[in-house]
This record gives structure tokens, C-alpha cells and sequence, in this order.
């Protein structure tokens, strides 16, 4: 006679190994959702950076080809002539109302073009920086020479 009492048949999955393994799931797609939301906001960002670098591109097509004499065009009443929505090389209106370009075109040294003076006009250094929203995204200067 064999006696069954001590033959212990398991199947299927204790609770603690059901309760383990909701926790390694759940704490993989808590990964994968928080590692999503940053691709996200990073590809935001490089959007961002990128428009705003076309808009830098914009302002130093329409520098290049204006007549030296006529830079200072882009002078405002604060030194800053500020567009926004922002221009492209043509003067056209862009459709990017978050975006602004702050455009400062100062006299340069011609010993250091880092040096604001007021009596040469044979350098200009030509500075624009691109805002979204108020924060500025990108800076950028270049010296245009009247020769």
C-alpha cells in the first residue's frame, strides 16, 4: 500500500513569485515610459535648436547681401532691432510666432573685433540671438568688413 499523504503534487506559481514578478513588470514599463518622456522632451529641444539656428542662417543671408552702409538698419532705438515674428533673408514674416531674432549690429576695432568703438567704420560685428518664448536659444556674432 502506498500512502499518499506525504506526496505533495505543486502546480502553477506561489503568490510570492506571482507578487515578484508584477513588480520586475511594472517596474519595466515604468522604465520604458519615464525613458520615452525624455526621448521626447530631447527631440523637442533639438527641434528647438534647429529652428533656431535656420533663424540665425536667416539674419546672416540678409546681412551679407544689404550694402555695408546699410547695416546699420538694424539699429533700434536700444541698439536692438528685434523681429517677431521672426524674418527670413527677404524680410518676409516667418510663421514661427513662439520665436523672436534680437539683432545688435555694433562697430568693431579693427584690432579687436571683441572692442565697441565709434569713430572707425570699417568693421561691424553683426550679433543675433534667437528667443523662444523669452528664453534664449542661440547666439551667434560674425564681423562683416566694409572692403
Amino acid at each position: 500500500m502506498h500512502d499518499t499523504r506525504y506526496t505533495i503534487h505543486e502546480s502553477g506559481f506561489s503568490l510570492i513569485e506571482v507578487l515578484i514578478a508584477v513588480i520586475l513588470i511594472g517596474l519595466a514599463i515604468t522604465a520604458l515610459l519615464v525613458a520615452s518622456g525624455s526621448f521626447t522632451m530631447a527631440n523637442g529641444a533639438g527641434t528647438d535648436l534647429s529652428t533656431a539656428e535656420f533663424l540665425v542662417e536667416q539674419i546672416r543671408e540678409l546681412t551679407a547681401l544689404l550694402p555695408y552702409d546699410d547695416l546699420d538698419d538694424f539699429v533700434g532705438s536700444d541698439g536692438v532691432e528685434s523681429f517677431c515674428p521672426p524674418i527670413d533673408a527677404d524680410r518676409n514674416p516667418l510663421d514661427f510666432p513662439a520665436f523672436s531674432q534680437h539683432v545688435t549690429v555694433e562697430r568693431a576695432s579693427p584690432t579687436n573685433f571683441e572692442e565697441v568703438i565709434s569713430e572707425d567704420k570699417s568693421f561691424v560685428r553683426v550679433t543675433v540671438k534667437v528667443f523662444l518664448n523669452a528664453k534664449e536659444i542661440s547666439s551667434t556674432s560674425w564681423i562683416r568688413a566694409r572692403y
